[in-house]
């Protein structure tokens, strides 16, 4: 089981932070290797993406179902693989910073399962911390982005 969290810090207020990660659609195109991403209800939605771990290179498509909504801090959800067997779940997390900058929490944690499991877990072992932190850059940076168009700034 690979397991990582990630922590940028941004200069927006908690409740943009919310806004922009309550709403899926919003963060789902900043997966590495995003491909495209099908919203098929406020809390489902299933993507595909490009992964390169190392050696292994292939089309991943999976379900994500959010579990919980704690407004104005965190958002959970499940992952499920549709054409590879793995399970997940991960979370963002919103919580106070300093010098009136807050502090965005991504969190990943991906379980490969069947026949290649010992290999693709071991993969995911030394994959999973630079997609989390890429995941969790390009959310801070997006969501700074939205928050300074939207507020004029």
């Amino acid at each position: 089981m690979a397991s990582c969290t990630h922590q940028a810090e941004v200069n927006v207020p908690i409740t943009a932070i919310w806004n922009f990660v309550s709403n899926i659609g919003n963060w789902a195109p900043l997966v590495p290797g995003y491909i495209t991403h099908e919203v098929l209800s406020e809390k489902e939605s299933t993507w595909s993406f490009k992964s390169d771990m190392g050696i292994i290179k292939k089309k991943i498509e999976l379900k994500v179902d959010i579990t919980s909504w704690q407004e104005p801090t965190k958002v959970t959800f499940q992952l499920t693989g549709l054409n590879e067997k793995f399970t997940g779940h991960g979370y963002f997390l919103a919580s106070k910073g300093r010098n009136n900058n807050n502090l965005m929490t991504g969190a990943l944690q991906i379980t490969a399962e069947g026949m290649m499991a010992k290999v693709a877990n071991s993969l995911l072992n030394t994959s999973l911390p630079e997609i989390t932190a890429e995941l969790t850059e390009a959310v801070a940076l997006k969501l700074e982005q939205n928050y300074k168009e939207h507020a004029g700034v």
